[in-house]
């Protein structure tokens, strides 16, 4: 495999990031609590979720009174900045410091610009849920690990939008939810889905059913867990038909994990495919297609064909 691919895809080992990734992830819930705080609630939980930068991540613009402010980290240079159309901002420095120490210094930095706002401090989707303020636990950061970590969301970032050009239908943005800190992006078939039964720790039954309200084809990138240590690129559908694990997938790599109910890609495969966008392209449309073929979804209304439009 060419060198260059190999770099700009580069190795990610779960035991090396798991303790900063646990960290960061809550840091992120602070943040994306934040927003939830401040912005109208929309479709699916999309006003709560995070994006990749040309840095790290952002929330992008959040209104507040008359004006707008944005929180960001930066992965390169290891801050968060808080900056307002207000014409004010600061600076927190990321290191190895524990949830309790960020979550004071970015709701105090948000005091003394004048943005009085207040989330409940309590993590979603973890266990043990320890209240941010008391979290003296998790203190792992360490920056080439988070930095090599943000390189792969860049690249993951960039094919996910290209796969998301295919569809007219209904779709959301190329997201990462600090829930389970998962990149996605999800399609929509435009039909309303059962009543959603499944559950998540430290989440309320009515937030799942409002996302699962209408029916997906949903893929995303994880960092794994204990269970799965491995970063991997996963794919399932909601409702399931009892066929669409039995589909098949490229690349031949992928599996059908019955346990999480979705297909599973893990990361190291794609990294080191002759071409790793390609690969990752096969994986997105070809589960994509069990889905919908499963699932009967009117594909001929809902996808589109727009490179003649590209320069």
């Amino acid at each position: 495999m060419n060198a260059d691919k190999l770099q700009s895809w580069p190795v990610l080992v779960y035991e090396d990031l798991n303790d900063t990734l646990a960290t960061v992830q809550l840091w992120t819930q602070i943040v994306g609590k934040i927003r939830l705080r401040n912005m109208p609630w929309i479709n699916h939980s999309w006003h709560v979720t995070l994006y990749v930068s040309p840095r790290g991540l952002t929330t992008g613009s959040i209104p507040y009174e008359d004006g707008v402010f944005e929180i960001s980290f930066d992965f390169v240079n290891h801050k968060a900045h808080v900056i307002s159309s207000f014409g004010n901002s600061k600076i927190i420095d990321l290191y190895p410091r524990t949830v309790a120490s960020f979550y004071k210094e970015i709701m105090s930095s948000l005091k003394d610009l004048g943005i009085n706002t207040f989330i409940y401090s309590v993590p979603n989707e973890i266990e043990p849920a320890i209240p941010f303020e008391h979290d003296e636990i998790h203190c792992t950061y360490d920056a080439d690990q988070m930095y090599t970590y943000w390189k792969v969301l860049v690249n993951v970032h960039n094919i996910f939008t290209r796969f998301r050009a295919g569809f007219r239908g209904k779709c959301s943005p190329v997201h990462l939810f600090w829930g389970a800190f998962d990149l996605a992006v999800t399609r929509f078939s435009g039909r309303a889905a059962p009543k959603h039964e499944g559950s998540m720790p430290n989440l309320p039954s009515d937030v799942m059913q409002e996302a699962y309200s209408h029916e997906v084809s949903s893929c995303g990138f994880w960092p794994g867990n204990e269970q799965m240590p491995q970063p991997v690129f996963y794919s399932y559908c909601y409702p399931t038909p009892d066929t669409f694990g039995t589909q098949n997938i490229a690349p031949k790599e992928a599996f059908f994990s019955s346990e999480m109910g979705e297909f599973i890609l893990p990361y190291e495969v794609v990294r080191q495919a002759p071409d790793p966008g390609k690969t990752l392209l096969q994986f997105l449309q070809s589960t994509y297609v069990a889905a919908t073929t499963t699932g009967n979804w009117d594909r001929s209304n809902l996808e589109c064909d727009l490179t003649s439009f590209e320069k």
